[in-house]
Formats: C-alpha cells, sequence, structure tokens
C-alpha cells in the first residue's frame, strides 16, 4: 500500500511523516487482505475515503490530545474513521453515552443528542482506533492483519513530534500502548474503559476532561471545548 500509487488522500503533515510505514511489507499485505475481502463480497467498515478519517481530521502539528480506541463499529452505519464516534443520525452506542455521562459529571456539560465526535477531532483530539478497518459484524476481525504495527507507528511519530500532548487510555488495549509514549513530555490518563461492562468501576469519576484542559493551559495551550454542537444532520437522535 503506497500513498502514490493506492491514491490514498492524507494530511500532508502525516503523509510526510508516515511514508515509510505505507512502503512497509506489512502494508501490501494489509492492503491485499482488504482487496481480497472485497472481492470476497464482504462489508468492510468504515467507507474506504474514510480509514485514515482520523489523520485527515487532525494534522498532526495540530495534534494536543490522542484517544485510542480498538475496533471500528462493526455495525451497517456506524464507523465513520474515528473512535467512539457515530456519525449524525445513527443513535451513540453504549460506551460513547457513557463517555458523555462523564463529561456531564466532570464539566457539567449537557449530553449531546448526537453521537459524532468531528468536532473534537478538528481541534486535534487525534481520536485513532488501533485498527482501521473491521468486517461487518465480526468484531475483531482486521486486528491481526496489519494495522497494529501502522497504527502503533502513529503513536510513535505522534508522541515524537509534539512538544505535549494529552494521551487519554482507556481500558487494558489502550494502556498496553503507553510503552510508544514518550511519558516524560506527555501527560498520560489512565482509567477503565467506558463500556457499560467496567464503566462504573473508574472511567465515571475520572476526570479526564478537566485534567486535560488544565494540562494543556498549564503549558500555554489552549484547551479543547468538548462541547458538541448539533450537526444539521442529527435532529432529535436518542442516546
Amino acid at each position: 500500500m503506497t500513498i502514490d500509487n493506492d491514491r490514498i488522500k492524507l494530511e500532508p503533515g502525516w503523509k510526510a511523516a508516515l511514508r515509510e510505514a505505507f512502503e512497509a511489507p506489512y502494508m501490501a499485505q494489509l492492503r491485499a487482505f482488504l482487496q481480497q475481502e472485497s472481492a470476497a463480497g464482504k462489508e468492510v467498515y468504515p467507507p474506504r475515503p474514510l480509514i485514515f478519517n482520523a489523520l485527515n481530521l487532525a494534522p498532526l502539528e495540530q495534534v494536543r490530545v490522542v484517544i485510542i480506541g480498538q475496533d471500528p463499529y462493526h455495525g451497517p452505519g456506524q464507523a465513520h474513521g474515528l473512535c467512539f464516534s457515530v456519525p449524525p443520525g445513527v443513535p451513540a452506542p453504549p460506551s460513547l453515552v457513557n463517555i458523555f455521562k462523564e463529561l456531564k459529571r466532570d464539566l457539567n456539560l449537557e449530553i449531546p443528542r448526537h453521537g459524532c465526535l468531528q468536532a473534537w477531532a478538528e481541534q486535534g483530539v487525534l481520536l485513532l482506533n488501533t485498527s482501521l478497518t473491521v468486517e461487518r459484524g465480526v468484531a475483531g476481525s482486521h486486528a491481526k492483519q496489519g494495522w497494529q504495527l501502522f497504527t502503533d507507528k502513529v503513536i510513535e511519530v505522534v508522541s515524537a513530534n509534539q512538544p505535549r500532548l494529552v494521551f487519554m487510555l482507556w481500558g487494558a488495549h489502550a494502556q498496553s500502548k503507553e510503552r510508544l509514549i514518550d511519558t516524560h513530555k506527555h501527560l498520560v490518563l489512565r482509567s477503565p474503559h467506558p463500556s457499560p461492562l467496567s464503566a462504573h468501576r473508574g472511567f465515571i469519576g475520572n476526570g479526564h476532561f478537566s485534567r486535560c484542559n488544565k494540562f494543556l493551559q498549564q503549558h500555554g495551550l489552549a484547551p479543547i471545548d468538548w462541547r458538541l454542537p448539533e450537526p444539521a444532520a442529527a435532529q432529535d437522535l436518542p442516546l
């Protein structure tokens, strides 16, 4: 998989920093795997133009916060390349509902009536899944096809290139990526995952959103506005 030959549209900063990763043998194998899946008639999420959405919406030089997820959502219409996020018009999944509950508790922000986190990404919140594609209805189906190597490189690159970042590591999978982060210069926040199975064991009450903004401001960076304005296409969405 090469940036030029495969006509991948990628933000210039990320394109330059990840060129060697795109030329690595595992990415060629991943490209072949995705072509085979398509030829076999399998549905793969997110849609191809949105696979690198997290990188395109949060240019490398603008990243201030990194939130690490695992798989894209594997239900129809849910995945759009941002971890924990769903497009306007799609009800917020349970983990995202718990994220909103913690926002309400921590910052007293009203729970949004939609689940699209694009407004965060546009402020420099890298919403990175460690696997960037998934087969419909089969969680974890692409996790061992090469994406983990690629997204590990993304984490290493952003850690090395940015002077001060906040990493939010929710759950054991995200926390396993701490080895890739320069903890001497970045703030790493850890808690249980927001899944309904674990949220009440420490995710609710973690204060990560306020702690993040305090760190950013202490280092002369603008805080994140965690409010989510109503997208034009998201009206009267139930949570």
